[in-house]
């Protein structure tokens, strides 16, 4: 099941497995998904098809409970491993399976070794890179559908991306595999509205700001004098990042960096000094502006606030409290029936959730059309993922996403990347990972920014930087775009177009 994004192939996947049941054909049944899913997975299949569920808890539920759904890192690890192995399941479902696209893993090993009956793939993005990857799905699904490799390079490629007797090739996937775009089931998407708001930090704010950049480019240059690993201090940056976020995200990180720095050393005496800023800081600029907007709104309208950091979290917490907001926090570490209580607050009871990354993924919320990113993560696919909890199949509303930016500081920088370099604001999940995938083929996105900033001397200098940057995704996006008309782009499209449904506010 090779859906677009958002057309519910979780939805398809319990009519799928409920017919199979209901015609006596599966019985026991094993759902492999990503664990920040899990609860979803149950909550679905038992509230919408009266599928009763279990999601993997203790070792004997994977032989004593008909329906099992847990996470592939959870199955695939001694000693569930071993006991999963040794069942024969009637059918087997995967969610995110392009994630088992390089036959060498330990992942497409392990699930190849799985004995099964039926088995249910699901993927948006059947094809991201090459064809053989393609291959090695289906070839999981069905061996010996598309022939053995040497026999599918010789009769569908002229090279990794380029198909040849691509009806022949589409004859045999069409056995196979479901594709539905969102144009083949003229669904209306709402719009998504995107704004940037830049933010002057207050005279304490910028003082601490400076003192912290100081300290870390001190601190970065020290360690290359030395010989030190570089890759050591690249966390350093989250200190500026803590610093745009709240007082209290970075008071927590100084008071750990200096527990962990000797007493006799100069930087201790750096730290305590940094503190002493902090401590002259009376307000942030960010939370004001925050009430602001959700002021703006109607009382009744819902709003997610995502933030990087727990100790910002906190802080908001309290800080709305102070101000009679009705809020309620989501974050990792939560066991699942506290992050369900918090989902059923929010939508029942609650103005406001603050959420951090934990939030990002795996839950939906078309109940709430109002997004504010108190902070921005340095990866794009992770700003898609929070956005994608709102701006789904279901929404009703325009969705308005808020995005507060600190003037003269790192995340000025990284908002114009994010917001006006790459635009990403207006691509969807299956073209931003597919360019990230080839950005990323020696270090990550935020490895690159980390050193970007660390090793710049200037504002200039940083700004040139990710202005090639920018021009990388773009010269990549083109390079890997298929083009109009070819087998892939009708059949397997790798890269959706961009998205119509957006407006970009600077």
């Amino acid at each position: 099941m090779a859906d677009e994004v958002g057309l519910g192939k979780t939805i398809e996947a319990g009519l799928i497995l409920k017919e199979y049941m209901i015609r006596g054909l599966v019985r026991k049944v094993l759902i492999l998904v990503p664990a920040s899913l899990v609860l979803q997975w149950v909550r679905e299949l038992n509230q919408k098809f009266g599928i009763t569920a279990t999601a993997q808890k203790k070792e004997y539920m994977w032989t004593q409970v008909d329906i099992v759904i847990a996470s592939m890192d959870t199955a695939k690890r001694d000693p569930h491993k071993s006991i999963v192995l040794s069942q024969e399941y009637d059918m087997l479902i995967i969610d995110e399976a392009h994630k088992l696209k390089n036959n060498k893993t330990s992942n497409y090993i392990f699930v190849n070794q799985i004995r099964k009956k039926y088995c249910l793939l699901l993927t948006a993005t059947p094809v991201q890179n090459d064809l053989g990857e393609l291959y090695n799905l289906i070839t999981m699904l069905k061996p010996g559908q598309l022939g053995g490799q040497g026999q599918f390079q010789t009769d569908y490629v002229v090279d990794k991306r380029v198909p040849k007797n691509e009806e022949l090739l589409q004859a045999e996937l069409s056995k196979v595999m479901i594709r539905n775009r969102r144009s083949d089931g003229g669904i209306a998407y709402t719009r998504r509205h995107v704004r940037s708001i830049p933010l002057s930090l207050s005279p304490e704010e910028q003082a601490l700001y400076e003192g912290v950049t100081s300290f870390v480019r001190g601190r970065y240059r020290e360690a290359g004098a030395e010989g030190g690993s570089t890759n050591s201090m690249l966390s350093l940056v989250t200190l500026q990042r803590e610093v745009c976020s709240s007082r209290d995200a970075v008071f927590l990180t100084l008071v750990n960096l200096s527990k962990k720095t000797p007493e006799d050393s100069p930087h201790r005496a750096q730290i305590w000094e940094l503190v002493s800023l902090i401590k002259q800081i009376t307000a942030n600029t960010k939370a004001e502006k925050t009430i602001e907007l959700i002021l703006s709104l109607d009382k009744n309208e819902k709003v997610i606030v995502f933030t990087e950091y727990r100790a910002t979290q906190e802080y908001l917490m309290k800080y709305f409290k102070d101000h009679g907001l009705v809020a309620v926090s989501y974050r990792g570490g939560m066991n699942r029936g506290k992050k369900d209580w918090m989902m059923d607050l929010f939508r029942n009871r609650a103005q406001i959730m603050i959420a951090t990354e934990a939030g990002g993924e795996g839950i939906n919320l078309q109940f709430c059309h109002n997004m504010i990113n108190f902070d921005l993560p340095w990866n794009p696919m992770r700003v898609e993922q929070r956005i994608g909890r709102v701006h789904r199949l279901g929404q009703q509303s325009d969705v308005f996403i808020y995005n507060l930016c600190t003037l003269g500081t790192i995340e000025e920088h990284i908002v114009s990347l994010l917001h006006e370099k790459i635009n990403m604001f207006e691509l969807v999940i299956g073209d931003l990972d597919t360019i990230l995938e080839h950005m990323e083929e020696q270090t990550t996105l935020e490895s690159k920014l980390q050193k970007i900033i660390l090793e710049s001397q200037n504002d200039d200098e940083i700004r040139e930087h990710l202005h090639s940057i920018g021009t990388d995704f773009h010269d990549i996006r083109s390079s890997i775009q298929p083009p109009p008309g070819s087998p892939i782009n009708r059949s397997i499209p790798i890269m959706p177009p961009t998205n119509p449904n957006v407006e970009v506010h600077p």
